[in-house]
């Protein structure tokens, strides 16, 4: 079966990026094993912290802090607040915000300075600094004198002075210097949610510290007394002027509402009412009472009128006559004579008939009467006529007089609207001038309470011990600056590591299979090989004899028990199992770099091989960089191009191991020749090959790097399968992974990938928990046999 027509599905696919599978959560094993690789980076560094932390403190002056407490207590003035209009409250975190910044200001630190002379103490001025702090100081010394700064505004020199002003000016300098050096030092800080600040300073002096501490907090005490009696008696002044202008205001608006009065003839009564209100309201009662005086008279004047014109009969009859009349009026006495006489008559009539006498005189006494009952209800009637229309007079007069009254107050009301105006204003300024006039009152009560808002509860005490710097903050905060540090370059060296360190990178970032690890191999003659020890750099590896070389190329067959042979058998079986069924399978070893140890490799796989039984021949195909043929110690006038470019078979140039029956292709490097892609992908070099598979189970190519030339690539039509050589913590996954893409030819036949020059102490850092690189030094006692390295084999 050809490798080259292997299905593509069913082999290891390129993953899609070198980052790995892409998982989103944080995979803590991952990070266990960085730190354990790195282990020795952060406690590098962690040392280096902590020393620098102790030199920090043996050369940096202690300190001493002394500290006093402040309350701002609102109870301390509550009597002054009684009886004052502009007392506040302390609310807000603004407020105390507001002291600190009073407890910091220049001024209160320009009454210290001078309280204490503060600048004329060198102790305060020149006090004794750390290393750090004078190496700084020189860095700004260098700055500045690079670039100078004017010593005086302006550019202003002081030579150009005379003595006197001079050390004025140098006075006010210092003095400025110092108020600005405390204003910087002094410590004020709210405890925490309460009105309590804090108070400090710290000095390498303690009796500095403390005179200070105590300075200020004195300071802050008279500042808050003078701020209030100075505001209290800015406060009166104010006041007392603006009590004249309320006074002259307050007058003269009263005087002009007298005046718009007395212009306007709104006079007023006793309760306030105007007089022409007081007079309408007057006639609107009248009027009503002649209305109703007019309806009663013109009711009662309808009634008898229709009495009258009804006749004398039915005027009698008519029973409001009787209702209406008093009991001695004439008519009621009429009327009970007219009663009697009916009834006489009546009677006499009854007995003696209408004609009698006295039945005649009756009915004619009875007709008198009843003629006089109607006159006089006539007359009564022009009585109650001349009553209603002396009422309708009265009310039509009255009614005239209301409408003129109404008018007048009509005028009067919109006069008054001014008056009201006038009236308000003068009302309004009388209040506001007893308003300030109490106020003034308070304000000059208040001058005599000089009580502030502060108290001190807890003074200012001599500092016994340093407060700075503190050995164990500073020796901790050193540990985990290094710590830190040395977990940044620990991350550097993780983020820069781009090279193949386990199976699993082989497998997962290139998708090759991974055919195991090579262990470094000891340089020195005689030496037993060990796996794990360390590997030679290129310049040892330059130095090394020509014995120690050829020994290196046998490995496989001194030491045929060792891991290094063990790795080698686990490829032969990978290619036995792809190319299962061929006769002869032609393997090429090729490698991404040079000197990743592909010679080594293929000449040991070679040795290997041939050492089992197997008929193998060894090819020196890097025609530019012959190394195997260098490694090997072999001298020959004829190589493998001159057997390809003259027609040769293998038994004209080739050599055999006289112990393993290796039979070995060397390559002759003639001056410079740079077609050797052409000639490695020859016909003759096809037949080369053919004829070599006529008598070799394994023909084993030592190809030249994938990366400085394409021979490898020519030759790939010819190779059954390919094994990749990459170097241990020194091969670019990006650059193999990119080689593969570039030539999928090439990876399509690439069997697998071994991992060589592997250092097994560190390899275990470098695997995951429960991976078989955590069990290497387990897997000794099955390393058992060792043999040792000899000088030259026999060819």
């Amino acid at each position: 079966m050809n490798y080259a027509n292997f299905p593509l599905d069913k082999r290891m696919p390129l993953p899609n990026s070198d980052a790995g599978d892409g998982e989103d959560f944080i995979d803590i094993e991952r990070l266990l094993g960085m730190a354990a690789r790195q282990a020795k980076v952060v406690a590098v560094c962690a040392v280096i912290g902590v020393f620098l932390g102790l030199l920090y403190l043996q050369t940096t002056p202690p300190k001493y802090q002394s500290v006093a407490s402040v309350l701002i207590d609102e109870g301390l003035n509550k009597i002054v607040d009684d009886i004052s209009a502009a007392s506040t409250t302390m609310q807000t975190d603004s407020a105390i915000l507001s002291q600190i910044e009073i407890l910091t200001s220049t001024r209160l630190a320009a009454v210290v300075v001078d309280k204490l002379k503060l600048d004329q103490n060198d102790t305060f001025m020149n006090p004794p600094v750390s290393a750090l702090a004078k190496g700084v100081g020189m860095v700004r010394s260098v700055i500045q004198y690079v670039r100078p700064s004017p010593s005086m505004p302006g550019g202003a020199d002081f030579s150009k002075l005379d003595p006197a002003a001079r050390d004025a000016l140098i006075a006010t300098s210092r003095r400025d210097y110092a108020i600005l050096k405390l204003q910087n030092e002094i410590q004020a800080e709210r405890t925490g949610r309460s009105y309590v600040i804090a108070l400090g300073y710290q000095a390498t002096d303690p009796a500095l510290a403390n005179a200070i501490t105590k300075a200020y907090a004195d300071a802050y005490l008279a500042d808050q007394l003078d701020a209030s009696f100075d505001a209290t008696e800015r406060a009166a002044v104010w006041l007392q002027g603006r009590l004249t202008e309320l006074r002259q205001s307050s007058q003269a608006a009263s005087l002009a509402v007298e005046k718009f009065r007395a212009e306007h003839g709104l006079a007023a009564n006793s309760d306030g009412q105007l007089m022409s209100d007081k007079q309408l309201s007057d006639l609107n009662a009248q009027l009503i009472v002649a209305q109703a005086d007019t309806a009663r008279a013109s009711a009662r004047y309808q009634q008898y009128k229709a009495i009258v014109d009804s006749g004398s009969d039915n005027a009698f009859k008519d029973a409001a006559i009787s209702s209406d009349q008093p009991t001695g009026s004439v008519i009621a006495a009429l009327k009970t004579r007219y009663l009697t006489v009916a009834k006489r008559l009546q009677d006499v009539e009854a007995n003696f008939g209408p004609e009698h006498p006295q039945a005649v005189a009756l009915a004619k006494e009875k007709a008198d009467i009843s003629t006089q009952i109607f006159g006089e209800l006539k007359q009564l009637t022009e009585s109650y006529r001349n009553e209603y229309e002396v009422a309708l007079a009265r009310e039509t007069a009255l009614r005239a007089n209301v409408a003129a009254a109404q008018g007048k107050s009509s005028v009067d009301n919109q006069t008054r609207v001014k008056l009201r105006e006038l009236d308000q204003q003068a009302t309004a300024l009388t209040t506001l001038y007893q308003t300030f006039l109490g106020r003034y009152e308070e304000a000059a009560q208040q001058q005599s309470f000089p009580v502030g808002k502060i108290r001190i509860i807890s003074d200012a005490s001599m500092p016994l011990t340093a407060s700075s710097p503190r050995t164990i903050i500073v020796l901790g905060l050193s540990l985990v600056l290094g710590m830190l540090m040395g977990a940044g370059f620990g991350g550097l060296n993780e983020f820069n590591e781009r090279f193949f360190r386990t199976g699993e990178d082989v497998r997962d970032r290139v998708g090759l299979k991974f055919l195991g690890y090579l262990p470094t191999i000891g340089g020195k003659l005689g030496k037993e090989e060990k796996p794990g020890e360390t590997q030679l750099d290129t310049k040892t590896a330059r130095s090394l004899s020509s014995a120690e070389k050829r020994a290196r190329m046998r490995v496989s067959i001194d030491s045929p028990a060792s891991m290094f042979s063990e790795t080698l058998r686990s490829a032969k079986i990978a290619f036995d199992v792809v190319m299962e069924g061929q006769g002869s399978r032609v393997i090429g070893i090729i490698s991404a770099l040079p000197g990743e140890g592909k010679s080594t490799v293929a000449a040991n796989l070679a040795g290997l091989l041939a050492a089992n039984g197997a008929k193998t021949l060894l090819i020196d195909a890097d025609l530019r960089n012959p190394g195997l043929s260098r490694g090997l110690g072999m001298e020959a006038e004829q190589g493998l191009m001159e057997a390809v470019v003259n027609g040769q078979t293998w038994q004209a140039v080739g050599k055999i191991d006289r112990q393993t029956k290796l039979a070995i292709i060397p390559a002759v490097l003639r001056g410079h020749f740079s077609h050797t892609s052409e000639l490695l992908s020859s016909a003759g070099m096809r037949r080369f090959i053919e004829n070599a598979k006529e008598t070799f189970e394994y023909i084993v190519v030592d190809l030249p790097p994938l990366g400085p030339v394409v021979d490898a690539k020519a030759f790939a039509p010819l190779v059954d399968g390919f094994v990749l050589v990459t170097e241990w913590g020194r091969t670019p996954r990006a650059m193999v992974r990119s080689m593969l893409e570039s030539e999928p030819y090439v990876a399509n036949k690439i069997v697998g990938a071994v991992l060589n020059k592997v250092d097994l102490k560190k390899l275990a850092k470098y695997g995951s928990f429960g991976g078989s690189e955590k069990f290497f030094d387990k897997y000794s006692s099955y390393y058992l046999e060792k043999s040792e390295v000899r000088g030259k084999a026999p060819v």
